[in-house]
């Protein structure tokens, strides 16, 4: 496979916001989707994750079932979709050799006899986890329990992915290990909506920079709510929290999809798209992680928090990636 640019590269508008600080890039994608054609989606997702290498960003997110779309239903039970998922990942892992950013992206995989919808980390052509969505919504235009297997119990499980084998479950944080204080969460979706939100937990554990993929419909007042949600857990966690939802190409049912993008840091706005607009669409922000270990030091509360859920807290499983924890792997080093 190669890396090679598509005959018709996509036109990419960025927002871009040097926040508070400047330690850390980042970047929350939304972008126009090419229902159930894996193949097609990771061609967009590797330009627009080129022009974000341009930018200097160090992590980007994609939306829920980016490589697929979310709105194929039975589509996603069949194994000719699924066959064509994990080649496209296996693309996408095999391109971002070549690219610096930390990649985050939706794709529904097979796990244990069931199919799962999953956020896959990559970086320089390693797969890093796979995190499966907790909480399935079944209610009203939602149902996701037809398809999916809730990643509820899988704390702790290794997925086979074509020639990898990699951490799977919803204990994952991706540490930078070139960059002190970078820790990544991820969560899908659903589970920002919840009373107690995985990315709560991941915080806890350590994480400073948390990330949703999206694929949420748009109706009347709901980026309202979902700007309140990203923010409200942004301050709660004393994070960062990128959110990313689906947007051109899903609109072919009788749902509509905005593409709404931000990022937030400790409930401060710091860069977000505009919604229903055509082509790629990029919030571009740089979050000082060092500043929010700094407050999370100086408050007990969190401190409190983190002691009264230690036992999830310390489930977490932390996998290492960048310069450091490569020459650590090289020489056999353990840690």
């Amino acid at each position: 496979m190669t890396d090679d640019v598509p005959d018709n590269p996509v036109e990419v508008h960025a927002v871009e916001s040097s926040g508070p600080g400047a330690a850390v890039r980042v970047a929350a994608c939304t972008t126009p989707v090419h229902l159930a054609d894996p193949a097609a989606n990771a061609d967009i997702l590797l330009e627009v994750a080129r022009t974000c290498a341009e930018r200097s960003v160090s992590l980007v997110a994609f939306p829920e079932l980016a490589l697929t779309g979310y709105s194929i239903d039975d589509l996603f039970l069949q194994d000719v979709v699924l066959d064509a998922a994990e080649a496209a990942v296996e693309r996408v892992v095999e391109a971002s050799a070549h690219l610096p950013s930390v990649m985050v992206l939706g794709v529904p995989l097979r796990h244990a006899g069931r199919v799962y919808n999953t956020a896959v980390i990559i970086h320089r052509g390693k797969l890093l986890g796979v995190v499966p969505k907790v909480h399935l919504p079944n209610y009203r235009e939602f149902y996701e329990h037809r398809y999916f297997a809730s990643g509820n119990g899988t704390d702790g499980s290794v997925i086979r992915l074509g020639r990898h084998s990699v951490p799977f479950g919803p204990d994952l944080l991706f540490v930078a290990e070139d960059r002190p204080g970078l820790i990544v969460h991820v969560e899908i979706c659903e589970d920002v909506w919840v009373p107690k939100q995985p990315s709560a937990l991941g915080a806890l554990a350590g994480a400073t920079v948390l990330v949703n993929l999206s694929a949420s419909n748009i109706t009347v007042g709901k980026a309202d709510t979902r700007r309140m949600l990203c923010q409200a857990q942004s301050a709660r966690c004393t994070a960062a929290y990128l959110y990313t939802a689906s947007g051109e190409g899903e609109s072919t049912t009788d749902l509509a999809w905005d593409g709404q993008t931000s990022i937030y840091e400790d409930g401060v706005l710091l860069a977000e798209t505009s919604r229903f607009e055509p082509g790629a669409r990029l919030a571009v922000a740089n979050v000082d992680v060092d500043r929010l270990n700094d407050a999370r030091a100086r408050s007990d509360i969190f401190a409190q928090c983190r002691t009264l859920h230690e036992a999830q807290v310390a489930r977490f499983r932390r996998i290492g990636y960048g310069e450091q924890w490569g020459y650590v792997r090289r020489n056999g080093i353990t840690c």
